[in-house]
């Protein structure tokens, strides 16, 4: 009797484990599917798995700056076509107050302060903030500010959208 009731704890400890990874135990916002910020995310995850092309422009291959200049102009909003450019629009914000539609700015080449990189939030919740952006590597695609990686070429968001 010992035994079976071990089984079925292991059982119950599995079930909830699974069912935790499949739903989530973060609660996430969801965004107003007539706002700015849901047409400019939707507009970059329409390019997922476009691959990097320096200076590309095109489904064919595009740059980080060209995801979030397309993306941004699907709602009017005409940004510069640069990284370093499009860092100097908008309004600086914490990163505790990012939210999606906000662009994030890094700086992955050799010099730590200088703005070499950017990407959108598609997510911000609960201090996991995620971003689509065009990884040299991956090409659009979608990664956590967590990652070492990002987080370690992290320079400072900015808002566009009000």
């Amino acid at each position: 009797m010992r035994l079976k009731n071990f089984s079925l704890s292991r059982s119950f400890l599995f079930l909830t484990l699974i069912t935790l990874i499949v739903f989530g135990c973060k609660s996430k916002k969801k965004i107003a599917e007539e706002s700015p910020a849901f047409t400019v995310i939707q507009t970059a995850k329409s390019y997922r798995g476009t691959p990097y092309k320096f200076g590309g422009t095109t489904r064919a291959g595009m740059d980080c700056s060209a995801l979030v200049f397309h993306s941004y102009y699907s709602v009017g909003i005409n940004l510069p076509r640069m990284s370093a450019d499009q860092s100097k629009v908008g309004q600086k914000i914490k990163i505790q107050e990012v939210q999606p539609g906000d662009l994030l700015f890094f700086a992955t080449g050799r010099r730590r302060n200088q703005v070499s990189h950017s990407g959108i939030v598609t997510e911000a919740a609960k201090g996991e903030i995620r971003f689509i952006h065009a990884s040299t590597s991956l090409g659009v695609t979608e990664d956590y500010l967590s990652n070492s990686y990002w987080k370690k070429a992290f320079l400072f968001a900015t808002r566009i959208l009000e």
